[in-house]
């Protein structure tokens, strides 16, 4: 029998049938690498997925999972500023201590070939921090650097035991040699307008490597740009230098988009990149579907020419386009976005009605949708090495799943947004975790107190109002919480910030004074 036709024998209906790998595993067809893959990569163990354990210690949302590269451990982080260490298959916690940071832990992962004894974190203190562990258990944490604003995300260089980056809300880039005392500055993320260079740094959320060629990393924040850099063409005191990226990515349509923000990035096994948009869509972009190092923002391009246009090499209507994964909603929260299966052949996300979603990565099919949270799913993390999930979101609790439901899923009809609360007659409340994103003023709460600013196209009468729970209770300890309440009364619009939960109202202004007092004690119930 010729090769093709034994290729053709082990597919059914265009898929690779279990049963018959099995069998030309056995008989010497197949390599055992392949037969695994092909297994791991199965539509079918996708279509099975369900909740095996919830992991359940913390006492705050959960913002971070990660495996170890054995896969036998998973690493969270959480609001309550601790990290945990759990065996996921027995449920059980391993080890449990406090980061050292002084407010919620975004991010914490094992750096590679350390036996899992070196931790490295970032947290909305702006502080990065390691994690030693010592014999008999005993966890020592130290400081290795800070950002002027939240630390959102970490990466680590491909099986380096030393080397990681982090990036953050002050747009500033660092890079970590735990060999070395303290990190280096690589670049401050500007805008690509030359008008606007000079004003705030772009605030990023994410940054990653790319697996392939760990010189190349990427990063994204508030903007509508994924910027590439190459770590060798970066300049040593670059904060002083030129550090322009190598290549730019960014759907043709949302070019001068100034409304939408970048809150999760990830590489494939094939150097493509994964990138997922507030209130828009997920976008994977091949290497070569760059605009390259010097795109032209769209308030420029009526200054361009048209004869200059049309020879542009990077002209929009010879760019490729990406492809896109629609049906998940990104508003409320800084959520990743990942692949899934052994070749990167599933895109998985969190989204804002607490569900996970799932798409084939070639045809941008969504294929499953699974309940994951209450409220919103925000990290997803991929086994390493066989098909399962772990994933967190505004609940306490991590959900691990495997592939053992009797019955293969099938999508719901109809996916519903967020579940809306009613508190009385013109008021609604829209229950969102959350960590910052406001669309119309991409405002934030800060730790400050009350924070509070116009609204773009709206009347100045109308305004943002952002109170944070420790706002409100040093508030109240001050009593100046009868002050807010005022401000309240006068406020057509309002986003309250607390704990991890956004609550958005929409409402005509309060009318008398019983009703302003019935909503903050509602908010201290909360």
């Amino acid at each position: 029998m010729s090769e093709s036709a034994k290729r053709v024998r082990s597919k059914i209906n265009g898929v690779h049938h279990p049963v018959v790998d099995f069998w030309r595993r056995e008989v010497g067809g197949i390599s055992s690498r392949n037969f695994s893959n092909r297994f791991s990569a199965s539509e079918n163990l996708v279509l099975r997925l369900e909740i095996y354990k919830k992991l359940e210690k913390h006492k705050g949302c959960v913002n971070t999972v990660s495996f170890n590269a054995e896969g036998d451990v998973l690493i969270s982080g959480s609001d309550d500023w601790r990290v945990i260490l759990w065996d996921w298959q027995l449920g059980n916690v391993k080890l449990s201590f406090h980061s050292g940071h002084a407010n919620n832990v975004f991010q914490a992962k094992f750096m590679p070939f350390s036996d899992d004894r070196t931790i490295v974190t970032c947290a909305a203190d702006g502080m990065v921090r390691r994690a030693n562990i010592l014999e008999g258990g005993k966890v020592k944490t130290s400081f290795l650097g800070l950002h002027q604003g939240r630390a959102h995300k970490l990466c680590i260089e491909p099986g380096n035991p030393h080397v990681f980056y982090t990036c953050g809300e002050d747009g500033l880039v660092q890079r970590f040699d735990l060999r070395t005392e303290a990190p280096t500055e690589l670049l401050t993320c500007q805008s690509v307008d030359p008008k606007r260079r000079n004003m705030e740094a772009i605030q990023l959320n994410t940054i990653a490597i790319d697996p392939r060629n760990s010189n190349l990393f990427v990063v994204g924040g508030m903007n509508e740009y994924a910027r590439l850099y190459d770590i060798r063409r970066i300049q040593r005191g670059g904060l002083n230098g030129s550090t322009h990226p190598a290549d730019h990515f960014c759907p043709p349509h949302l070019v001068g988009n100034e409304d939408v923000g970048i809150t999760g990035l990830a590489f494939s096994e094939q150097s493509e990149l994964l990138v997922s948009y507030n209130d828009e869509f997920i976008y994977l972009f091949a290497p070569d579907m760059g605009l390259g190092s010097n795109p032209i923002p769209a308030s420029s391009k009526s200054s361009v020419s048209k004869s200059e246009s049309a020879s542009s090499p990077k002209d929009e209507n010879e760019q490729s386009v990406p492809m896109v994964y629609k049906g998940h909603k990104n508003s409320e929260t800084v959520k990743g976005v990942t692949f899934f299966g052994p070749r990167s052949e599933y895109v998985v996300s969190g989204s804002d009605c607490g569900r996970i979603f799932t798409w084939r990565k070639k045809t941008g099919e969504l294929i499953r949708v699974m309940e994951g949270d209450r409220d919103v799913v925000n990290c997803i993390e991929p086994h390493p090495h066989i098909p399962v999930l772990a994933s967190s979101g505004i609940e306490s609790d991590i959900k691990v799943w495997t592939s053992k439901a009797a019955e293969r899923a099938i999508l719901p009809e109809n996916i519903e947004l967020p579940k809306q609360t009613r508190l009385g007659d013109g008021c609604t409340v829209y229950l969102h975790g959350g960590n910052y994103w406001h669309n119309s003023s991409r405002c934030k709460a800060e730790e400050a107190g009350v924070v509070q600013r116009e609204k773009e196209n709206h009347p100045v009468e109308e305004h943002v109002l952002i109170l944070s729970a420790p706002s409100i209770m040093r508030a109240a300890m001050r009593m100046q919480l009868m002050m807010a309440m005022v401000i309240a009364m006068r406020t057509s619009s309002l986003k309250n910030y607390f704990g991890n939960e956004f609550v958005n109202i929409c409402f005509s202004p309060f009318r008398n004074q019983t009703n302003a007092l019935f909503f903050f004690f509602w908010v201290l119930h909360c």
